[in-house]
């Protein structure tokens, strides 16, 4: 990934684990609508199984969606949640179709009331599917789906610090990624700012070290900021007398959050070459995924160049010798 990217789509796991951690939350801030109908006291749940099923198959787009989760209303009914984040996406003509395939795919399946959301963390102000179409000769469809653009918030950041909802942050932490693109040590600023907002309105450990997770994968930092920022971030730590975030824990943070990042990058070269030269063999699938995240970039802009399989192989052994 290079400096002024945001994380990958294939890296989007750190919105997903601060869904699952914060689920009821999400609903409050994205889904206000249904959080007074729905029952907290009763367990909810994580259908991941469940939608693996319905998506192994599908013909549309992208084969994923995100999230599916059980809730209870107050009347006793089970109700389904499907949570869709397109996280940096470009804009597709068929989003709008794959939200409704899964959405009667769900109901075809299971017959639950379903409630369908995507979050379009994408740049472009003028994509906002919301409904899909299609009909026949006197007969139709229509599916309807919220749809919530993070960039719709940019303009009410200074309410967003003020909420203490972990969502209101997680969203002002996208829109400062995405200003930030081309200033590093602002973006450096505002990852610090952020997490002392957190500690300042005395979160518990484990929350706080939630959100910190999601912040410190979406504001990356070159290696000589994120450097000056762990040194700012330890001094306040040390004169606010509560390190939150431990040494060892920053290790395993900033190990996992390079993984994720370097595979999505191996996940998009492997699309290109597969593309341009045809299926690869098992082996050069194993060399490529065993590349490190600065050979993998290397990688993305060589292969334009190549023209055969022999080219990649070249490629290859040239990076196993040096």
């Amino acid at each position: 990934m290079t400096d002024s990217a945001l994380p990958p789509t294939e890296s989007d796991s750190p919105w997903k684990e601060l869904i699952e951690a914060f689920f009821p939350e999400f609903i409050r801030f994205f889904l206000p609508i249904a959080d007074p109908e729905i029952d907290w006291e009763r367990c909810y749940q994580f259908l991941d199984k469940e939608l693996q099923q319905i998506t192994a198959d599908a013909e549309v787009g992208r084969r994923y969606a995100d999230k599916l989760v059980q809730v209870w209303t107050f009347a006793g009914q089970e109700a389904w949640v499907l949570v869709h984040i397109e996280v940096q996406g470009a804009q597709e003509s068929n989003f709008a179709e794959r939200m409704y395939v899964y959405r009667y795919r769900i109901y075809d399946r299971f017959a639950v009331p379903i409630a369908s959301v995507a979050i379009l963390a994408d740049e472009s102000p003028s994509w906002r599917p919301t409904t899909f179409e299609t009909g026949l000769w006197g007969s139709s469809d229509r599916s309807e789906f919220v749809s919530i653009k993070l960039l719709d918030y940019l303009d009410r950041i200074d309410q967003l610090l003020e909420d203490e909802n972990p969502f209101a942050i997680a969203v002002a932490a996208h829109l400062r990624a995405i200003q930030t693109k081309q200033d590093r040590q602002l973006r450096k600023q505002w990852k610090l700012e952020l997490l002392k907002l957190l500690y300042e309105r005395g979160l518990s450990r484990e929350r706080i070290v939630g959100l910190f997770k999601f912040i410190d994968w979406l504001l990356s930092l070159p290696e000589g900021l994120e450097l000056e920022f762990w040194q700012s971030l330890s001094a306040y730590e040390q004169e606010r007398r509560m390190p939150y975030v431990t040494s060892v824990e920053r290790i395993g943070l900033q190990k996992g959050i390079q993984q994720g990042i370097q595979q999505g990058e191996v996940a998009v070269v492997l699309r290109l070459l597969n593309r341009c030269l045809g299926s690869l063999s098992p082996a050069q699938t194993a060399q490529i995924q065993g590349l490190t995240l600065e050979r993998v970039e290397e990688l993305s802009e060589s292969l334009l160049d190549f023209k055969t399989v022999a080219d990649l192989d070249a490629w290859l052994n040239k990076q196993s010798v040096e």
